[in-house]
């Protein structure tokens, strides 16, 4: 996303918060850490966002495998909930284990697991997908499926439309979308609701972008799976069974993001503040006029 800035990013996530979930006003009050390890023995289990927080695009954030270790060998319950859509469960775990993470399978929760749990059911309707072709299909093989490319007819013809990964998309998909949804309404399925990604060279643009903007030109309103939206929070507690919420902590580099999807669900949250989304800027200007609070702002995981 070539010349976008944090302020901008920010400012794109402030335009959408009418189709966020709404908490409650908060003091704007919350303590500083240096690391995760400041604050690991206030609570038994972790849930942490991947990228700003374990990585940045396909590189593991500097001492966070350690990190990650430490916790787990004191007995933390660690587990990834991710807006990670775009790739299939098996290579977001071979992804992890090359950049040095120990996760079991069933610990890694992403956006687009919480959008197959939730497709149980459709799967006699004909999607139209967005994704990058040489992600591959796995995960979504009982699914009818065609890919959303340069031709009007395959988006016109479809039962409606999932929205998985963005890499391949162009503005003249977009407006093809858009113009099918206009001419006929139909169901939205976002697998990430994320409108940026910190990547090594800047920021990425996300499923949530097309989404959110399809929104403000057809009227047609997406469904969401995934931070801040609950579904994702609900998937993961019913991983970790019976828990105390309030020794449940979500680590996280967005504030519309992690932080309001902690705060939704109940649990604590802490901002990494020295990489990801706020890396080189001051959060605190940020937290106040979002008035999006996290307990803790920790400067690295």
């Amino acid at each position: 996303m070539t010349g976008v800035t944090t302020q901008d990013a920010f400012d794109a996530y402030e335009a959408v918060r009418h189709r966020m979930p709404e908490v409650a006003p908060a003091e704007v009050t919350y303590r500083h850490a240096d690391t995760l390890e400041d604050i690991a023995d206030e609570f038994d289990v972790f849930l942490l966002d991947a990228f700003g927080v374990l990585n940045i695009g396909e590189t593991a954030i500097p001492g966070t495998p350690e990190r990650v270790k430490s916790l787990q060998a004191a007995g933390k319950r660690v587990l990834v909930v991710s807006n990670a859509a775009g790739f299939p469960h098996a290579t977001l775990m071979e992804k992890y284990t090359r950049l040095g993470y120990d996760f079991a399978p069933r610990d890694v929760i992403t956006s687009r697991a919480t959008l197959l749990s939730e497709l149980n059911g459709q799967s006699g309707l004909h999607w139209g997908l967005m994704a990058t072709p040489s992600a591959g299909l796995r995960d979504l093989e009982g699914l009818n499926l065609t890919y959303l490319q340069d031709d009007q007819h395959a988006y016109d013809a479809v039962d409606g439309f999932l929205l998985v990964g963005s890499a391949a998309w162009t503005e003249a998909r977009q407006a093809m979308l858009e113009t099918a949804l206009l001419a006929r309404p139909r169901p939205v399925w976002v697998g990430n609701p994320d409108i940026v990604a910190p990547r090594e060279d800047g920021f990425s643009k996300e499923p949530g972008l097309f989404a959110h903007r399809l929104a403000d030109r057809t009227g047609v309103v997406p469904q969401f799976f995934g931070k801040p939206f609950g579904n994702i929070f609900d998937l993961a507690f019913r991983r970790l069974g019976t828990v105390d919420k309030s020794r449940v902590l979500m680590v996280g580099d967005s504030l519309h993001t992690d932080i309001l999807g902690a705060r939704a669900a109940g649990v604590a949250s802490a901002l990494i503040s020295g990489f990801g989304f706020f890396a080189g800027h001051e959060v605190g200007p940020a937290i106040e006029r979002a008035g999006i609070v996290p307990d803790f702002v920790v400067t690295r995981p």
